[in-house]
């Protein structure tokens, strides 16, 4: 199976390569040359240009930063959707508003082509690893005949509904992330001022309620001031944004989340837009003159 990859960045360049573990036949793009050449290096054809890459693709992958991107590699300057051939389907791993999501599928469904939208979560270490979760929106039968691409990059792929539903659910796991680290952080920072180490806090509650994938995961970032992105304040904020333009749509409350989105704003306008978003800990150290350590 040929399988186009577009977008080469923190999380799509370590997707590619597991893909290319995998035995997939990889033809790729990026604006970024360096990353290319380390995709191509890993085994893959290095194309010049997004259209380049699909012309005798069986699946087009797409990783780009936001809906924009997305719209225009597919609709507007690229226009990739007039070079897809209508035997191939499109993947867009990308997480961005699941109203463009169906703009894109309506508009690929007019020229007989099928998608599926299926943003992940997991961060770049996942990425690197092949672990990430997927979260999928399309056609059933799409789904299935798809699903061991998605394998090759994640440990987790489920079918969430019809198009959109993938970046839906990718909105409502990066609430729960955002509220979890600020809560974390808020925890472990007042802990420390109350007189115990942030370390002990860490050990005694992380085998019981409030324990989760992302304690286990911040936590010792935190304590260490590690904010070596994983995924990035300013990345989150995007998310969070495209949160808010959903929730608008349906009116829905979402009062933690945009005290979250705040709060990032803030440590953007700091200068940590590029920092990991565990730096949600910086927002507290600010207020309190106090550092966090283990």
């Amino acid at each position: 199976m040929k399988v186009a990859f577009i977008g080469l960045g923190i999380m799509g360049k370590p997707m590619a390569k597991n893909l290319i573990k995998a035995g997939y036949e990889l033809s790729v793009y990026d604006q970024n040359e360096k990353s290319v050449e380390e995709v191509r290096a890993a085994g893959a054809t290095a194309c010049r240009s997004s259209i380049d890459t699909v012309s005798d693709a069986d699946v087009i992958i797409t990783m780009l930063p936001n809906s924009p991107q997305v719209k225009s590699v597919l609709l507007e300057d690229d226009r990739l959707a007039d070079y897809i051939p209508k035997s191939a389907v499109y993947i867009d791993c990308s997480s961005i508003n699941p109203i463009a999501s169906r703009e894109i599928a309506a508009a690929l469904a007019e020229k007989g082509i099928e998608m599926l939208d299926a943003p992940v979560s997991g961060g770049e270490p996942k990425a690197i690893d092949g672990t990430l979760a997927f979260m999928v929106g399309g056609k059933p039968e799409v789904f299935e005949k798809y699903k061991n691409v998605l394998s090759a990059m994640g440990s987790s792929v489920v079918l969430c509904g019809d198009v959109g539903s993938g970046n839906v659910t990718k909105l409502c796991n990066q609430i729960i992330v955002a509220v979890n680290i600020s809560a974390l952080a808020e925890a472990l920072q007042m802990g420390q001022m109350c007189g115990v180490e942030p370390m002990k806090i860490f050990e005694a509650i992380k085998g019981g309620l409030a324990g989760s994938t992302v304690m286990n995961a911040k936590a010792p970032m935190m304590m260490d001031q590690n904010f070596e992105p994983g995924f990035r304040i300013d990345l989150h904020i995007k998310d969070l944004n495209n949160v808010v333009d959903a929730a608008k749509t349906v009116d829905a409350p979402i009062p933690l989340t945009q005290q979250v989105l705040e709060m990032m704003k803030v440590l953007h306008h700091d200068g940590c837009g590029n920092c990991d978003h565990s730096a949600l800990l910086r927002y507290y150290q600010k207020l309190t003159g106090e550092i966090l350590h283990r």
